[in-house]
């Protein structure tokens, strides 16, 4: 299997290189890896419980897209750098029959890693049955440390999610468009949220920072953030 680079973004990040895909996912290719962060599963039918009226679809949705990335990558590994279930309420039987459901579809090599995030630390651990590890941050991958909370850490690189970026651009007039971002500074690397139906927080560059959008099936750098 040969992925396919259309869309991607290939940086180098403490002597590795790293595909940031369009999909709001990593792929570490020396390491096997896919990497994801935020997907949140099950968020619109714990909102549904509060009685709001939210879209349904998106956990299917999610999980189509995840076993995409699995079927489309050679993925050895998996992994989840946290927030993978949304809260208590979202593990209604339609969500847990659908994580049943994807987790035997996907391929028997990929090994599935969570790295708790806060909202699992709410919703608790993934099923016992799906066959996930499930550690505390940091995971240890050198050169990387993969975690679910941004922040240096000594351990390594920091690779981590939480925050949900995303980047304004700007046009002629009051054009602007709002889109998901990969924000790359020089001791850690923050993901786009993976899940369909999340929020975004609007991001800057800081200093030593690079910003790569996600829009139109591609991912490009942005000057200036």
């Amino acid at each position: 299997m040969t992925p396919d680079q259309a869309g991607a973004q290939l940086i180098e990040l403490a002597g590795e290189t790293l595909w940031l895909l369009p999909e709001h996912a990593v792929w570490w290719p020396a390491a096997a890896t896919l990497m994801v962060a935020d997907v949140h599963i099950g968020k619109a039918a714990a909102f549904r419980a509060l009685g709001q009226p939210v879209p349904h679809g998106t956990t299917a949705d999610n999980l189509a897209r995840l076993l995409d990335l699995a079927r489309r990558y050679p993925a050895r590994d998996l992994l989840f750098l946290g927030d993978f279930l949304h809260a208590r309420a979202a593990r209604t039987a339609a969500v847990l029959l659908a994580l049943h459901d994807w987790r035997r579809a996907m391929p028997s090599r990929v090994r599935c890693t969570l790295v708790r995030g806060n909202h699992d630390t709410h919703a608790g651990d993934p099923p016992r049955e799906l066959g996930f590890e499930v550690v505390t941050e940091p995971l240890v991958m050198p050169p990387f440390a993969l975690c679910h909370e941004p922040g240096a850490r000594p351990e390594g690189y920091v690779l981590a999610g939480h925050l949900h970026p995303a980047c304004v651009l700007r046009g002629r007039g009051s054009d602007a468009l709002r889109l998901p971002c990969f924000v790359v500074g020089q001791r850690g690397m923050i993901l786009p949220a993976f899940g369909a139906f999340t929020g975004h927080a609007t991001v800057r560059a800081g200093e030593g920072e690079r910003v790569f959008v996600v829009g139109g099936g591609r991912v490009w750098g942005v000057p200036g953030g």
